[in-house]
């Protein structure tokens, strides 16, 4: 993505979603996820590198809506990731904690903007970053298990009313921090939709339905879910 930037051309990364869009919907898939969201503004990031389209978020930002207006052109729905950025972090999350020291100012004069245009673009599904937050959150819980970020910024100040899926729940961050089941469960009741890649599916499906029949998680929390996720399935 970044060499597609470097062309300046935002026409550019319509074309690559375009082409990807396509070949994948011929195999009968629908979603994509990407683009990349990140703005990569930390030399040390080990894990976003080149699949940022940049260190700038203006840039960053036009590049994502041009792809995922070229995903929606090809009838795949498009995701933003890794919300709330993963381009300022050092350490990579598929192998351990990893943390943003900014605050949410910080973070709406940069990492919010592609979030915020591709959100205004009418962007359907967002990933989460499993990175910690705390000048934002007050605590170390990686984005994905806080119901500040998710609920409080991403719902509630930026207005996204879409679906919310998780990064991969089997990544360092999450494995070495929280048993499955523990993470899967703190997922949803932080306010997401689509529990990706758990460890052991079986055990994590049983956990979370033993949770809603103990009430540790409403009910109504996952029709939440279920509701925005057949709105999502009958547009397409």
């Amino acid at each position: 993505m970044a060499a597609i930037a470097e062309s300046g051309d935002p026409s550019e990364a319509y074309k690559a979603a375009f082409t990807i869009g396509s070949y994948v919907k011929e195999y009968g898939f629908d979603i994509d996820y990407a683009p990349v969201a990140d703005v990569n503004t930390n030399s040390e990031n080990i894990v976003i590198g080149p699949r940022a389209f940049s260190d700038d978020p203006e840039t960053a930002a036009e590049f994502v809506v041009s792809y995922l207006n070229g995903l929606d052109s090809a009838g795949v729905i498009g995701t933003l990731k890794h919300f709330p950025g993963h381009g300022d972090v050092k350490t990579d999350t598929h192998s351990g904690y990893a943390e943003t020291n900014k605050t949410w100012e910080e973070m709406l004069e940069c990492e919010m903007i592609p979030f915020k245009a591709g959100i205004e673009a009418c962007a359907q599904m967002i990933m989460t970053a499993h990175i910690a937050a705390p000048k934002v959150t007050g605590d170390d819980l990686p984005a994905t298990l806080s119901s500040v970020i998710l609920q409080d910024k991403l719902r509630g100040e930026l207005g996204f009313k879409g679906i919310i899926v998780t990064d991969a729940m089997d990544m360092g961050a999450i494995t070495t921090q929280f048993g499955n089941a523990e993470a899967a469960i703190k997922s949803i009741q932080a306010g997401v939709d689509v529990v990706l890649c758990s460890k052991d599916f079986t055990q994590v499906f049983d956990a979370v339905v033993n949770a809603v029949e103990k009430g540790d998680i409403k009910e109504s929390r996952i029709d939440e879910s279920v509701k925005r996720i057949l709105a999502l399935k009958t547009t397409k």
